[in-house]
């Protein structure tokens, strides 16, 4: 089984993000970063996909989590399988 392709949906002045940042930068899960303020088209997907705005939203194989509580106990619990940075 392959890894999971991870995207976050963030922007740095959120704190939810920077809690959700912390701990892929603690576990060093390699993840796609999608900053929401700093490209527009990474607002409009998310925008179009979920119908909100809200962030931090982790995408999992293009399947969006939203919530930082749910996707940190989510990198935790798959830690073992997720990419690595090198």
């Amino acid at each position: 089984m392959s890894s999971p392709k991870l995207q976050l949906y963030y922007f740095d002045a959120c704190p939810y993000c920077q809690m959700v940042l912390e701990v892929i930068e603690e576990l060093n899960i390699n993840v796609e970063l999608c900053d929401i303020r700093a490209d527009q088209r990474h607002l409009n997907k998310l925008v179009t996909d979920t119908g909100r705005r809200t962030v931090p939203c982790l995408y999992i194989d293009g399947q969006p989590m939203h919530e930082s509580a749910e996707i940190a106990r989510w990198l935790k619990a798959n830690a073992a399988k997720l990419p690595k940075n090198s």
